[in-house]
């Protein structure tokens, strides 16, 4: 489904909000979005547009919501592990304590891309507090959503999903496929019986200081996201289509984390 793109013209806002209309996106739906400018691009203006056509969608009395996580501040990651494959005790000891601490105001996300960054960078824009699982909103629900995330609750119901659930927003996957979709996580939540938890350990900057954080939580799992995906694009909440030079998907969250449920009930161990 998701090609790269090179050699092509570069689309124009305009384009944009017309492919978003194309899906279903529609005036005054509050959005969740999750996106790769690498699959879709390149577009006029770079995120700044891409940001600019979503708001054009969805108006002024939506809000704009990007997961701006930083994985690479846990030593409990996929992200630290791979960073530190192959180092010495000494090595991987020196490279943790050169870990920055998560200060919320400054933080780059990690890995989420440009439209994310350019969002939690925004003016007005509103961030969560969580160290590993942030996200951040613009908009006149932005600091509603973002005023709840619990430490122990990476993508649970006291986190900002628990919030979009209960407003059930609209999912946009730009570019990118279902193993991106944060939203399937609060499924896991869901379940009659808990996830299995697990020790985190990060780091926290606050008024100058970097501490250590240490906190046990559920041990979350996309390993069948895709699986999952391959039957929600049967469904009739979910929308397929061109955005930009790659393809896209529409969802709405609160149809999708419910089916989940019921599928990850049916196909998960307990």
């Amino acid at each position: 489904m998701i090609t790269r793109t090179v050699g092509v013209q570069p689309v124009g806002r305009a384009q944009l909000v017309e492919d978003l209309v194309r899906l279903g996106v529609a005036a005054s739906q509050s959005i969740l979005v999750h996106s790769s400018m690498r699959r879709y691009g390149p577009v006029e203006g770079g995120p700044a547009t891409v940001v600019a056509a979503l708001r054009d969608a969805i108006g002024p009395q939506a809000t704009l919501v990007v997961p701006t996580h930083t994985a690479n501040n846990s030593t409990t990651s996929d992200a630290f592990r791979r960073a530190t494959r192959g180092m010495t005790p000494a090595e991987a000891a020196a490279y943790e304590a050169s870990l920055a601490g998560f200060d919320p105001a400054v933080t780059s996300s990690f890995g989420m891309g440009s439209v994310a960054e350019y969002v939690r960078t925004h003016p007005g824009a509103v961030r969560s507090r969580h160290p590993q699982t942030s996200f951040a909103a613009l908009g006149p629900d932005a600091a509603a959503w973002m005023a709840v995330h619990d430490l122990d609750c990476h993508l649970g119901e006291r986190s900002p999903l628990g919030a979009l659930y209960r407003a059930d927003v609209g999912i946009l996957l730009l570019g990118v496929g279902y193993e991106s979709c944060t939203a399937l996580h609060l499924a896991e939540y869901r379940l009659p019986w808990p996830p299995p938890r697990q020790r985190y350990r990060c780091y926290w900057q606050e008024g100058g200081t970097r501490r250590r954080v240490e906190f046990e939580a559920p041990r979350l799992d996309a390993s069948d996201f895709a699986l999952i995906g391959a039957d929600l694009d049967t469904q009739p909440f979910v929308r397929s289509g061109r955005f930009g030079h790659g393809q896209a998907r529409a969802i709405r969250l609160r149809a999708a984390v419910d089916f989940s449920v019921a599928w990850m009930r049916r196909h998960r161990r307990r």
